[in-house]
């Protein structure tokens, strides 16, 4: 990967993670309605990931959506306007914080049903196959979204058609306030693939550039096999489930612990080591993100509210 790259890889995380805490405040003010669930912690993930896909691949993920959002190209403006519900957002204020998508960019939206995706995923590659070409569907969700029927429909469909997809599974160690090990027999989620005869691996989620590695070593088997792939990537979440999680089943000792192992501090470390960046450069990508999220709120609060009429649009395809 090119120095450039990289760099623009630091600042998308740096970008996510000042979006996210400005998110955070303005849903404290009483300004973001609904629910709300924070990427923070696990930015290394969908950088890495989707840095490693073809702009003809499509990404379909689950209501932890933002930062996915900003990494295949949604501009900040629009997912700022999006959580505050101005019709600026990408969904013109009608989707909010859970189902951010620009089937333009091939981001096919966030989707607030545990699990309720992975089937459009299969439905996705299966359309590909029709077409005769050799796209890869991308489907993120999290470790709770593999105890349910969906996950398990998913994945045989997947494998018996031989369908390019990979099944991307972002183990944040909880299920909402249920940890892996309470919830599923298997803690180690990429051995559900073992079931269906499916490809998989395992890989740290707190280290950018080993997620870009895998994703795109998981990414080349699809394509060219034609077979599906499950990657589990092991990571962290620093904040509650949503904004409105009381965080009473794990202890802060735990959270101090995997802080330690901050994504963005990890890659900053890299990048000083191995020469590719000085530490002056890296301060003026953190002022560059900083500053476009500051004109993102100010874009989004000065944004209008849907008009009454939007109530009645886009509701069915033309």
């Amino acid at each position: 990967m090119k120095k450039e790259q990289q760099l623009d890889l630091y600042y998308q995380m740096v970008l996510i993670r000042r979006a996210e805490e400005r998110g955070a405040e303005l849903y404290q003010q009483g300004k973001i309605g609904g629910f709300m669930h924070l990427y923070i912690g696990q930015e290394a993930v969908s950088t890495g990931l989707i840095a490693a896909r073809e702009p003809r691949d499509r990404v379909i993920t689950a209501y932890r959506d933002h930062g996915v959002a900003i990494n295949c190209g949604i501009s900040t403006n629009e997912v700022m306007a999006e959580l505050l519900g101005k019709a600026t957002g990408m969904s013109k204020g009608k989707g909010g914080s859970m189902h951010m998508a620009d089937t333009s960019k091939n981001m096919w939206g966030g989707h607030a049903i545990v699990g309720g995706h992975l089937p459009i995923a299969s439905g996705f590659a299966l359309g590909d196959q029709y077409a005769g070409n050799d796209n890869i569907t991308i489907c993120m969700f999290g470790d709770g979204a593999t105890n349910i029927g969906y996950f398990h429909e998913a994945l045989n469909l997947a494998k018996t058609w031989g369908l390019r997809v990979l099944w991307v599974c972002e183990n944040n160690q909880y299920g909402m306030g249920t940890s892996v090990d309470r919830a599923s027999a298997v803690t180690e989620i990429r051995q559900k693939a073992e079931g269906y005869g499916m490809k998989n691996g395992q890989v740290d989620g707190m280290d950018v550039m080993k997620v870009y590695e895998a994703a795109k070593e998981a990414l080349e088997f699809v394509r060219k096999e034609g077979q599906p792939y499950l990657l589990e990537i092991d990571t962290y979440r620093f904040r509650g489930h949503s904004m409105g999680d009381p965080e009473r089943y794990r202890k802060a000792e735990e959270v101090k612990q995997w802080q330690e192992n901050d994504p963005i501090g990890i890659f900053n470390k890299y990048l000083l080591d191995k020469k590719i960046a000085t530490r002056k450069v890296l301060d003026e990508i953190e002022a560059r993100a900083e500053d476009e999220v500051n004109k993102a709120v100010e874009f989004a609060e000065a944004s209008p509210e849907p008009t009454l009429d939007e109530l009645y649009t886009d509701i069915y395809a033309d």
